[in-house]
């Protein structure tokens, strides 16, 4: 197979080097892809979001399968355009990408397929707001009911806080979407989907704070690992029953199956699993953690999906051990990040490009927030957090920024269900 992917971040890195290894993949293309993809893949300069000029691209190079890893594409119907024109695509349509694309679609599913989640208000004008959060708290959970990459959350005891929050989205010209908090440990499990099949990958968790414990704003992620040594056995066939197959088929009732990868973002409670979100793709940066320890051919498995022939894919198989991926971010992310600077020690495939560029002269610079990602794979969490750590040490990013704590909670066994 050909395969053409769609994006240009870690997460598309992880899936092209994941590809680049399948026996059954012949090529690697991407699209507009990044300095680090480039290793494994050939690049085209095209748009991530122009439906046109993906289609005409995959007509260009013959393409075998398109995988598009971020949301936007999936959510302006850029796997639409790709399918109509005759290309397998591991991607959801335009209408079953509302599961991210409107928290308020997703509640609606969620509701009439008797699935647990918070409890949900959404606010349209400041003349309601005040109303509105009296009816939640003490905790608050304020959301842009729109794509708001990973950081349109506030989650907070305060409620001035929660209400700038609200009044900046409105402003925005977005809906708010006022949710009741969950408690219990967040699990992050991606599913592939095809209709009313689901198979599940290995559960991850993300750490979106900027700061070690938990501290600072929300970023787009700063760090993942994988398996969860303190998740119950049986959780996530639990999850898969309760939660994914029955939006999944409510979805297929609604005439908007799903197809591609539906990723499960839950508050593990004392009641079971409670969905926080979907999203209608590989999560970043869990995918970089995940993939790590997929030994199954991922062209094969994602084909299978796109081509509606999941339910005959062999059991995925995955290598023992644990995997960590660090996030280094630049200087000032989440806020308005400093690009240009000069990266080194950034070679090879553990760690990702999320954030870069080369320059005229061929160096390698940083040129958004979250910059690389470094992967530790190891026997066990301890393990390949120490791998990646030691890996991180070598890499030299001025002013760069990361958690010291990826995974270590559960390492030092202080999260339980």
């Amino acid at each position: 197979m050909r395969v053409l992917v769609i994006g240009s971040g870690a997460r598309e890195h992880a899936l092209a080097l994941a590809l680049s290894r399948d026996p059954g993949v012949t090529a690697v293309l991407a699209a507009p892809g990044n300095p680090g993809i480039a290793e494994v893949a050939e690049l085209f300069p095209v748009d991530a979001a122009s439906a046109d000029r993906v289609v005409a691209l995959a007509t260009e190079q013959k393409a075998d399968l398109v995988v598009i890893g971020p949301e936007v594409p999936l959510v302006l119907g850029v796997a639409d355009a790709v399918r109509a024109a005759g290309f397998p695509c591991f991607g959801p349509s335009a209408a079953a990408a509302r599961i991210e694309g409107s928290k308020a679609f997703a509640k609606d599913v969620m509701a009439a397929a008797g699935v647990r989640t918070a409890h949900s208000e959404v606010v349209d004008t400041t003349a309601s707001i005040d109303e509105a959060l009296d009816r939640f708290g003490p905790t608050w959970v304020v959301k842009d009911d729109g794509l708001a990459a990973g950081k349109g959350v506030v989650v907070t005891t305060d409620r001035d806080a929660a209400r700038d929050h609200a009044v900046e989205i409105l402003e925005n010209g977005h809906p708010v979407l006022l949710e009741s908090f969950l408690d219990g440990p967040e699990v992050s499990l991606f599913c592939l989907v095809d209709g009313e099949t689901v198979v599940p990958l290995l559960p991850a968790q993300d750490h979106k704070r900027v700061g070690d414990g938990d501290t600072g704003p929300n970023t787009g992620g700063m760090g993942a690992y994988t398996p969860l040594p303190w998740l119950p056995e049986g959780s996530v066939e639990r999850i898969v029953s309760e939660v994914v197959e029955p939006v999944a088929a409510e979805m297929v009732r609604r005439g908007c199956g799903f197809s591609g990868l539906l990723y499960a973002g839950l508050a593990m409670g004392a009641e079971g699993p409670a969905v926080v979100e979907f999203n209608c793709r590989f999560g970043d940066p869990e995918t970089q953690a995940v993939l790590a320890l997929l030994e199954s051919p991922l062209g094969q498995a994602l084909n299978a999906v796109a081509t509606g022939t999941l339910a005959d894919l062999p059991p995925l198989r995955w290598r023992d051990g644990a995997a960590v991926t660090v996030v280094l971010a630049a200087e000032h992310y989440p806020g308005t990040p400093r690009v240009g600077d000069v990266i080194t020690g950034a070679e090879g495939d553990t760690v990702l490009h999320a954030g870069t560029k080369r320059r005229e002269d061929g160096a390698l610079v940083s040129s958004g927030g979250r910059v690389l990602n470094v992967i530790g794979v190891g026997d066990d969490l301890a393990a390949a957090r120490a791998a990646a750590y030691e890996r991180l040490a070598t890499v030299k990013l001025p002013g760069g920024h990361f958690r010291r704590d990826i995974g270590l909670a559960a390492v030092e066994g202080r999260i339980s269900v």
